[in-house]
């Protein structure tokens, strides 16, 4: 067989092979959400003739085909492996896999970003706080964090550098020391609850509350979870496994969502069931403000935890100090209100945070 006559034949096959797949991605129902990836994906846009102008339609049109192009994980997976073994990167957009764990690179330190995280906690501390209240701030670190010296991250200590320097009257806790690797997920960003008691002990210490070390937990174990990471790589790797910590004070504690105006339970297994993203069994997931009350908590003492996703978590095992924990997710809701919602009386208040967040300057 000639050259020109094999030119033909892998010509004509490539041709085939697109077009089959533009009429199957034609034909196909659209998919609404990527499970793997946990988001909504795009839809066919609203053609008009301003948007085709703009040239906003292009892009629109761009980001549809993207993703909602036929067996689109399957090329996802296709992608992270030839970027991994062929072109041997370390990473594929941003992610990498080291002993079976999932790492995003965060980094550079973004100091802009962490300055402006920082004013917006002291504006909070002017507008809202008083002089009778004990705060505190504590920074999450990022998993990277715990790997070797040749791996890039950010350091804790000098996130804390930045904040200190604006703020004042505020006590650190330090929590880095009470963390691993072992302690976060492989597929995902968060710690694992079952894993941060050190963590929990830590902060009772700095905050001189009552040491609840000796409080026996019941662990239950939910399902497998395939954390924010494992999507966005594209790659097959083990999933975790979800483990909830149960005793009386949980069982008895009642959530109050302020935005949906209902109650909820600690562990919300409707979550479990419905959400894209199983972490949301703790507390119902991301949300604006929402209070946990502890029928047998101490009189009157309650805790404002001003927190991002890892906050969902560590509350219900902060639970047994307190009758009351508040806890506000600034992304969700701009400081400037919070007075029509929040009681600022004589509370604990904790700013807890982790690395990633504070590095995105996302707070509102």
């Amino acid at each position: 067989m000639s050259d020109k006559i094999k030119s033909k034949i892998i010509t004509i096959c490539f041709v085939i092979i697109l077009f089959g797949v533009f009429i199957a991605t034609a034909i196909k129902k659209d998919d609404v959400i990527s499970v793997s990836e946990r988001r909504k994906l795009a839809q066919f846009p609203t053609i008009t003739l301003k948007n085709v102008t703009s040239g906003k339609t292009a892009e629109d049109l761009d980001s549809y085909a993207s993703d909602q192009i036929i067996l689109r994980d399957s090329f996802r997976s296709i992608k992270s492996f030839w970027s991994n073994y062929i072109f041997m990167q370390k990473d594929n957009n941003g992610l990498f896999l080291k002993d079976g764990s999932i790492y995003k690179m965060e980094y550079p330190l973004n100091e802009q970003n962490v300055k402006k995280t920082a004013e917006k906690i002291k504006n909070i501390q002017d507008k809202y706080l008083n002089e009778n209240m004990k705060v505190y701030y504590s920074i999450i670190p990022d998993k990277n964090y715990y790997l070797d010296s040749s791996y890039l991250n950010i350091d804790v200590k000098d996130v804390q550098k930045i904040i200190d320097s604006t703020l004042t009257g505020v006590k650190y806790i330090d929590i880095s020391n009470a963390l691993d690797l072992e302690d976060y997920y492989k597929t995902d960003l968060h710690w694992k609850q079952e894993n941060i008691q050190d963590v929990v002990k830590k902060i009772e210490e700095e905050m001189n509350l009552k040491d609840t070390s000796n409080i026996e937990y019941q662990k239950q174990e939910i399902g497998e979870f395939y954390g924010a990471y494992y999507g966005q790589l594209g790659r097959k790797v083990l999933p975790d496994k979800i483990t909830i910590l149960k005793n009386d004070t949980t069982e008895k504690a009642s959530v109050y969502n302020l935005e949906a105006q209902n109650y909820e339970s600690v562990y919300n297994m409707d979550k479990w069931n419905t959400s894209s993203d199983k972490y949301d069994i703790y507390l119902s997931g991301a949300t604006p403000i929402i209070t946990v009350e502890n029928p047998s908590g101490p009189d009157g003492k309650e805790l404002l935890l001003f927190r991002d996703s890892f906050g969902s978590s560590i509350a219900p095992l902060l639970l047994e100090n307190y009758q009351k924990i508040t806890l506000i997710d600034l992304r969700y809701v701009s400081s400037t209100i919070l007075g029509n919602y929040v009681d600022f009386e004589n509370q604990d208040v904790l700013f807890l945070y982790s690395l990633v967040v504070l590095n995105q300057n996302i707070l509102k």
